[in-house]
């Protein structure tokens, strides 16, 4: 039986000289370090002295016979190349290149192989090896342009891992929803904030087509056009559902890409511009009722002063006529000055801000006097009604009487909305950050995208028999608790409204 050495260490300080050399290649004047991993002395001496005679370059060389500490050199990474015999005892290279490369190793290793073990090279070769040399032709002119092949081709290799991870870094931590998909538009790959705003795991996604989650079926046939006839789309603002069919208005740019097999492939960001919008919809509806206010108040003092002279001349008139026709006539003048004035009193009552006293409340107790106070209307038209909430209160700053109102009218038009017997109602409360969001659906006929911006308005409805003022009192009460509200809304599917509130402290 052989009696092999230990390792032989030609510089005592290798590990400190490894770190300082990182990056090394063969046009360095810096030694590079081998290890030659051989279980026979003798091929050990014959592959060094090769090496050794390769003109115009340094290396310190080391001898290494089992697996184990093989691999223990391996990962504490003190060598920039390793020569790996195939034959290592009770294991074999292929072995020891499998685990090494398991734990990360990015530092080149080559095969040494016997003649007639043409599979094991290839074999080598798909695990990771960077290359592999038939034990039987090793020269010095065969190792020189190995080494130097290795060496480059692990240099340019750190660079594209390095690049690789960088982007990979940006990719995963994007607060936009980066994307790649085939060219039928299925994801293929997602980072975490896609999955965050569809509300749908990776694998889930990777089964999903961009397209099947396009609010509208018009606007995703414009983009699968626009794609096909010219390569890419930009800044495409659409109005994308998550999971629960929520909508969620976004930009969209996408392009057609060509990988280095001459594969394409799609690529996309989607920047979420929903709570924007939020922000402008709710701006521009303060505004609009801002202008309305000042359009009723002037209003109201034109009409009541010479509704004032009005009602001032039939106290003069009354005394004077006696006739049972006049008199009625002056009350039919009279009671009409009052529904006008009255009129005018309901107007600006819905353009002052409400007055409510707040004080902290759950939204569990506004929700269940709310549904009590419609109980008898979900039940005479045989609503299902699901009503969902957390088992701890919700507690925020509130005006429980207002607040009624305000989510009884919601309520309301939910169940004017359903249809008989087939109706249905869902009433969530739910947790999101600091906010503690109200939600309501139906399955009702839906709102025109046309109506949609316009149903706060006063006075506008689309019933026959309505008043338009029901929501405009709703606005107007959550605008005083500093809610906010969102509706979406689709034809022939049903209405959801989303109310949000700040958590009471």
């Amino acid at each position: 039986m052989k009696s092999y050495p230990k390792l032989k260490t030609e510089n005592n300080n290798l590990a400190d000289k490894r770190e300082k050399q990182a990056g090394v290649s063969m046009h360095h004047t810096m030694p590079t370090n081998i290890l030659i991993v051989e279980d026979d002395e003798d091929d050990f001496l014959i592959i060094k002295g090769c090496i050794s005679d390769i003109p115009g370059k340094q290396f310190n060389i080391d001898w290494c016979y089992t697996f184990e500490e093989a691999l223990d050199n391996i990962a504490k990474r003190h060598y920039d190349l390793y020569f790996v015999d195939y034959l290592l005892g009770a294991k074999t290279g292929l072995e020891l290149l499998r685990e090494a490369i398991d734990m990360g190793c990015e530092d080149p290793i080559v095969l040494l192989t016997g003649i007639g073990n043409r599979d094991v090279d290839v074999e080598a070769m798909k695990i990771g090896a960077v290359d592999y040399l038939v034990k039987s032709d090793i020269n010095t002119e065969k190792l020189e342009r190995c080494i130097r092949y290795a060496l480059e081709r692990s240099t340019y290799l750190r660079a594209l891992r390095a690049n690789e991870r960088k982007f990979h870094s940006i990719f995963e931590r994007s607060k936009d929803a980066v994307f790649l998909a085939d060219e039928k538009l299925v994801f293929r790959d997602v980072n975490a904030a896609t999955c965050e705003l569809f509300k749908y795991n990776k694998d889930e996604l990777l089964r999903v087509s961009l397209t099947a989650l396009f609010a509208r079926r018009d606007a995703a046939d414009l983009l699968e056009e626009q794609l096909k006839s010219e390569g890419e789309v930009e800044d495409l603002e659409v109005e994308l559902l998550t999971r629960k069919k929520e909508k969620r208005n976004c930009i969209l740019s996408i392009s057609r890409e060509t990988n280095s097999s001459g594969d394409t492939y799609i690529q996309g960001i989607i920047h979420d511009i929903t709570n924007l919008k939020r922000i402008e919809r709710a701006t521009f509806q303060i505004e609009k009722l801002r202008s309305t206010a000042m359009l009723l108040r002037t209003l109201a003092h034109e009409v009541r002063n010479p509704l004032t002279n009005i009602n001032l001349s039939i106290e003069q008139l009354k005394p004077d006529i006696h006739g049972d026709d006049a008199t009625i006539y002056l009350d039919i003048i009279a009671r009409n000055c009052g529904r006008i004035d009255a009129l005018i009193s309901e107007l600006l009552d819905l353009s002052r801000p409400a007055e409510i006293s707040l004080q902290k409340v759950s939204l569990q107790t506004i929700m269940n006097k709310t549904v009590a106070a419609a109980a008898d209307r979900i039940s005479l038209k045989g609503i299902a009604l699901e009503e969902i909430y957390p088992k701890e209160p919700t507690h925020v700053m509130a005006d429980l009487e207002k607040l009624k109102i305000a989510m009884l009218n919601i309520i309301i038009n939910a169940i004017e909305a359903v249809p008989r017997e087939s109706g249905k109602i869902s009433i969530s409360i739910r947790e999101e950050g600091n906010l503690f969001k109200i939600l309501i659906s139906d399955n009702g006929g839906g709102i025109p995208e046309e109506n949609l911006s316009r149903i706060f308005e006063p006075y506008f409805t689309s019933k026959t028999n309505g008043f338009g003022l029901g929501l405009a009192a709703t606005w107007n009460i959550l605008q005083s608790h500093h809610a906010s509200i969102e509706v979406n809304s689709q034809l022939g599917e049903g209405t959801n409204f989303v109310i949000a509130f700040e958590q009471a402290d």
